[in-house]
């Protein structure tokens, strides 16, 4: 259950899965009626789109982005390298919907989140971000309670010399480098990068796991 949210049986990969489900009814419900549709993934993988009903669909195109190109095989899905933090690539809304999946707490600083929470809202006509709670109890990269609270060199001897995160030692670099660009965001941060957007809120236990912020269309009665 704690695995990586990429395992297949991980509590992670069964949020993720809920989180698209979510996705996809927003999604058809906001563009029902659009004979193309593409789609600007920021941080995205082909592994994550290739089997989604809505690549199937034949409506719409995919563009993943990530610091370097990546190969693809998948029709409709292409890959780009790019930066989240300047997407000048990319005009105003030249981009029918930005997708962004447990992203933008990888990138170190708030200025950063704060610049690519400004390039997604300029570049997408639509957008659905998603990013864990800074105050769930549970911090997701490492599986340990209110790790994100915990200073740094103690963090590093937690991860390096014990087996507390994931059954596991982290190796040194890997665990410098989740260590330095892991910031996670609260809710009130979440408004302010996306405030014209609606939040949604991922619940575990009655409390609430992560945020979605979208400007897609509400579902129908």
């Amino acid at each position: 259950m704690l695995s990586s949210s990429n395992h297949p049986d991980s509590l992670g990969m069964k949020f993720r899965k809920a989180r698209f489900e979510l996705f996809t009814q927003l999604f058809w419900n906001t563009f029902e009626n659009s004979e193309k549709i593409k789609i600007l993934d920021v941080g995205g993988t082909e592994d994550f789109w290739k089997d989604q009903e809505i690549l199937k669909s034949g409506k719409v195109d995919v563009i993943i982005l990530n610091l370097s190109k990546e190969p693809v095989s998948t029709p409709h899905i292409f890959s780009v390298a790019g930066d989240a933090t300047d997407l000048s690539e990319f005009a105003d809304n030249s981009i029918d919907l930005v997708f962004s999946n447990s992203v933008i707490e990888h990138l170190y600083t708030w200025d950063n989140q704060i610049l690519m929470a400004k390039e997604i809202r300029r570049v997408g006509k639509k957008h659905f971000v998603q990013t864990p709670n800074k105050y769930f109890f549970l911090e997701p990269h490492y599986a340990l309670p209110y790790f994100q609270f915990c200073p740094k060199e103690l963090g590093y001897t937690i991860l390096t010399k014990t087996n507390l995160s994931r059954f596991k030692k982290w190796e040194s670099e890997q665990a410098r480098q989740y260590l330095e660009e892991i910031r996670l965001i609260s809710e009130k941060e979440m408004k302010q990068l996306f405030p014209l957007s609606k939040i949604h809120y991922e619940k575990f236990v009655g409390l609430n796991k992560s945020f979605y912020a979208h400007n897609l269309n509400h579902f129908t009665s």
